[in-house]
């Protein structure tokens, strides 16, 4: 027995001993990671040539290492061991996203795993360079990386602290982290990623404050375990027996990376439906075949679809459909450059060059519920004045009053439907800003008085650069600004100079509270010399015809940073101003893509101040929060049918983005059009939200009018049934104001369960009534539509057609474009005319759409058109509307407006099976007709009075 007990004693002591030497060795010396950053000579050389970095634990501090090659031999051999064994290409995350291809060495160098291509492999230059297709350069499973932290729970939720103890290939890493998870709302999860010690660029967007938990969620949230490597996902709780579905899951992709001007976040995905990511112009389902989409607002013409380049906006949000039909949405409040990366795994890669993983999920579960919780966090859209809603017609190229006013004419003998012209930078004295060229282009004054008189509205296009050309007369805008110090400026502290249109320029800070001042003051002060009612922001990404200024860059690390997403032109200044221009708010690096924004934002503030009445903007470049402020066209678009075609998906895209004021320059802005094109498109634009023919200097006029009678019947066709929609479109931009809902919308959102329409782009909705089916290809009268299962009626004639969920080839004559009513749906109207001021003073009409149970409801909102928060102060009408087998009925629901008639003169009804032997308005006979091939029902009203509840019944 006792000498069990001494070797029992001696095991103890020896297990002892080991354990404080390896203590010892652990923490007495200082730990070191070889990090190799290589040039384009030998791998070796490379490795002694490069920078490195190491983390000296007793000062905290990174520090420059020379490897030997025994160190360097060592670490290349680790990626041939298991680690590296991944079965699956899909599941290879890439360890080198840089532009350049590459190489072994270089792979081998970063501690990934090498694969050279394979017969099934292969890697290509896209049009920006990036590099796609399967990596040959990947993360091993082992990668060294973050560690989870301690856990504490907080008022909203939990906190994890996170560390790590090597640095990475990327310079200055943030050692340690803080993981904040907020159970914000029952349908809303906030994770933020940030460094506790050090202050970083956040975004200033205002959104929700939250100071304690949900009480009831619809996720979980789950961390790995302390001290094991770092990863989380987040999981649906299913309200129906069965198991969580996860949506978001780290486990196993790439690993966190949080360096200074380096962070990535990777993400298996549950499905391969995934939407939104803007700015990009492609079809609307995006592929996750090694696609990469990067953001870094730029003034760039779109080009060919589906090519992930960096075009005017930055919206890093997307929408997914999971199995079931259920639907979430993730959003990344980031504003640097960034690119996202797209596999077939499925899985998701965010990079970003800057600022900190400010992360926000909705769960839905429906498409429009997941877009209402997310513009609950930006900003609902705007309310916009109900002339906006008309037709709107420009040209580069109007250069004076003269021709201004005879395009007016013009549609004015055709008898086509106009509401506002528009007029390019030709107004304009030398290009400049609030400046008027009246020797050269007559009295725009005047000429806009005109238009007011017509009934019509004048929207003028504003730059943001402002000349600083030395004149021997005032030039207030320049002045102004310079006393002011409102100008950016470049990194010693003085006003950055561009080029512009004019020439040389600065440009107004509107990160800087001033600038809103200033712009008020220019604004307010143009406005009172011409009384235009909106404006046009263009050129706002920055756009500048220098790269980066009249000086150049300084060529620091925010001109140059470590990595460069792909974006077009390989750097940050190319076509704008120096990343390390300093603003208000921060530097250019992190506010770049702000600008557009907080410019409409402060031309918001400046409008309601000027004119009293409902601001009306529409802005190149956008942001996040965009759709709060003001609308967005899609760019210098190409007269093809190509670009009439991704304009779709582009306008979906947007309203998902919050943006319902959306539209493309219809029949394009670059190359001549023509008819049978420009006719087409026409009839598409009708039914854009924003609905504008814009076309480019130097083009032949592309206006309705100028072209034959055919096309001009159908044009006039197509916008006089806008009009008559006006009050159902005006409904919904009210739903999209007060509860986040779309305007336009892609079927799916309508038909979850319908995996069918998950990739349908070339068709889309109003609202959830209103279904349109443009030509898109030259030469087409036919078109196999797809109709999902319910009932639908043909717009024009209420013949029904009763959906299954498949194609129906139907005609589509060069006269009209294809529109379809949805069973169940009571669509508001008005008698049309050439403008809505003389629309607005026409009675309202009814087409009621029974569904299969003979059921139907819809609803009018209603105000003046133009003040300012009329629901917020109560001056409206909300009225609903309700039909059943033998009635369609009224309730006011609120009469708060009584400035203008509401008076219904005509109610339609499609799908009536029997015939009527009477109709009643109100107990009183009414005049009707019944097309029993069609079986439709139409009835004279004899001027109801909407705000008053009314029945219409039959027998």
């Amino acid at each position: 027995m006792g000498s069990k007990n001494v070797v029992l004693t001696s095991f103890v002591l020896f297990l002892t001993l080991v354990t404080l030497a390896l203590i010892y060795s652990l923490y007495a010396v200082p730990r070191v990671q070889i990090i190799i950053i290589q040039t384009q000579d030998g791998a070796f050389k490379e490795q002694n040539d490069g920078i490195r970095y190491q983390l000296n634990e007793k000062t905290g501090k990174q520090e420059e290492l020379k490897a030997t090659k025994e160190e360097y031999e060592k670490k290349k051999n680790v990626q041939s061991k298991s680690q590296c064994a991944v079965v699956d290409d899909d599941n290879k995350f890439d360890c080198y996203p840089e532009t350049s291809i590459a190489t072994k060495e270089k792979c081998e160098a970063r501690g990934c795993c090498w694969q050279a291509a394979n017969q099934t492999q292969t890697q290509s230059k896209g049009l920006n360079g990036k590099v796609t297709g399967v990596p040959f350069c990947y993360y091993p499973k082992d990668f060294s990386g973050y560690k989870t932290g301690l856990k504490a729970t907080t008022p909203t939720g939990f906190t994890v602290a996170l560390s790590r103890n090597t640095t990475g290939f990327y310079p200055d890493d943030v050692m340690n982290l803080v993981m904040d998870i907020k159970y914000e709302t029952e349908y809303r999860l906030r994770i933020r990623i940030y460094d506790p010690k050090n202050a970083r660029y956040e975004v200033p967007l205002d959104t929700p404050k939250v100071t304690k938990a949900a009480p009831i969620q619809r996720y979980s949230v789950i961390v790995s375990n302390t001290g094991d490597a770092f990863n989380f996902a987040v999981t649906r709780k299913m309200l129906e027996p069965g198991q969580p579905v996860v949506l978001f899951n780290t486990s196993g992709a790439a690993p966190l990376i949080f360096a200074d001007q380096f962070i990535q976040l990777s993400t298996f995905l549950p499905t391969k439906c995934l939407y939104g990511l803007g700015e990009h112009r492609g079809s609307l389902l995006h592929s996750m075949d090694w696609r990469r989409l990067t953001t870094w607002n730029r003034d760039q013409a779109p080009h060919d679809a589906d090519t992930g380049t960096n075009l005017y906006g930055h919206h890093p949000f997307y929408l997914m459909m999971e199995d079931g039909g259920r639907s979430h949405g993730f959003f990344l409040l980031n504003s640097n450059a960034k690119e996202t990366a797209l596999q077939p795994a499925p899985a998701l890669t965010w990079r970003t060059i800057g600022g900190v993983l400010d992360l926000y999920m909705f769960m839905g579960p429906s498409p429009s519920e997941v877009v209402q919780q997310y513009t609950e966090v930006i900003g609902r859209s705007f309310m916009p004045p109900y002339w906006s809603l008309g037709f709107h017609l420009c040209k580069y190229g109007y250069h004076s009053v003269n021709e201004t006013m005879a395009v007016v004419k013009r549609m004015q003998e055709a008898k086509i439907p106009q509401d506002t012209q528009w007029n390019d930078i030709d107004y304009m004295d030398q290009y400049k800003d609030f400046t008027i060229g009246t020797s050269k282009f007559g009295d725009q004054a005047g000429m806009v008085n005109t238009l007011h008189s017509m009934g019509m509205h004048y929207v003028m296009i504003v730059d943001p650069g402002i000349s600083n050309k030395k004149s021997s007369s005032p030039y207030p805008p320049y002045d102004v600004g310079t006393k002011m110090d409102i100008w950016i400026k470049d990194s010693k502290g003085v006003p950055l100079v561009g080029k512009v249109w004019p020439g040389d320029v600065v440009f107004p800070d509107f990160t800087n509270p001033k600038a809103y001042d200033y712009w008020t003051q220019m604004t307010k002060a143009f406005h009172d010399q011409v009384q235009f009612d909106g404006m046009w922001i263009d050129m706002n990404e920055l756009s500048n015809f220098y790269d980066g200024s009249l000086t150049g860059c300084p060529g620091n690390k925010y001109d140059n940073p470590p990595y460069v997403p792909a974006v077009l032109g390989d750097q940050l200044k190319a076509k704008t101003i120096c990343p390390s221009a300093q603003q208000n708010f921060s530097l250019t690096y992190n506010v770049h893509d702000l600008y557009g924004l907080t410019e409409t934002m402060a031309t918001y503030q400046a409008l309601k101040t000027a004119r009293a009445r409902r601001p009306f903007i529409i802005s190149r470049s956008t942001f996040a929060g965009q759709g709060h402020y003001g609308g967005h066209w899609s760019g210098d678009n190409f007269a093809r049918y190509e670009d009439m075609a991704v304009s779709i998906p582009e306008m979906l895209n947007m309203n998902m983005f919050g943006i319902s004021m959306i539209g493309a320059d219809i029949c394009g802005f670059h190359d001549d059009t023509t008819e049978q094109l420009c006719q087409r498109w026409q009839q598409l634009g009708a039914f854009y939200p924003f609905s504008r023919n814009h076309n480019d200097l130097g083009k032949k006029p592309q206006d309705p009018a100028v072209f034959s009678d055919a096309m001009k019947n159908s044009t006039r066709t197509a916008l006089s049934v806008r009009y008559s929609l006006l009050p159902y479109l005006y409904t919904l931009f009210h739903k999209s104001n007060a509860m986040g809902e779309t305007v336009a919308r892609p079927l799916f959102f309508e038909f979850p369960e319908d995996t069918n329409t998950y990739i349908i782009d070339d068709q889309f909705l109003w609202g959830s009534a209103l279904m349109i089916t443009p030509v898109l290809t030259k030469d087409t009268t036919a078109l196999n539509t797809y109709f999902p299962a319910c009932a639908w009626y043909d717009f024009y004639t209420g013949l029904k057609i009763t959906g299954s969920g498949s194609r129906i080839k139907v005609n589509a004559p060069l006269s009209q474009i294809n529109l379809y009513v949805r069973g169940g749906n009571i669509l508001p109207m008005v008698e049309p005319a050439m403008t809505t001021t003389e629309s607005r003073k026409n009675n309202f009409r009814l087409l009621v759409a029974l569904n299969e149970t003979g059921q139907a409801n819809g609803g009018l909102f209603w105000d003046d058109g133009e003040t300012i928060g009329t629901h917020d102060s109560g001056v409206f009408n909300m009225i609903m509307f309700s039909a059943g087998k033998n009635f369609v009925s009224s309730e006011v629901m609120k009469a708060g407006y009584t400035g203008e008639k509401m008076t219904l003169d005509k109610l339609t009804v499609y799908g009536m099976l029997v015939t009527p032997k009477s109709v009643t308005v109100n107990g009183k006979g009414a005049q009707f007709q019944y097309n029993s091939p069609v079986k439709t029902l139409t009835v004279s009203i004899p001027l109801v009075d909407l705000l008053k509840p009314f029945s219409v019944k039959w027998m």
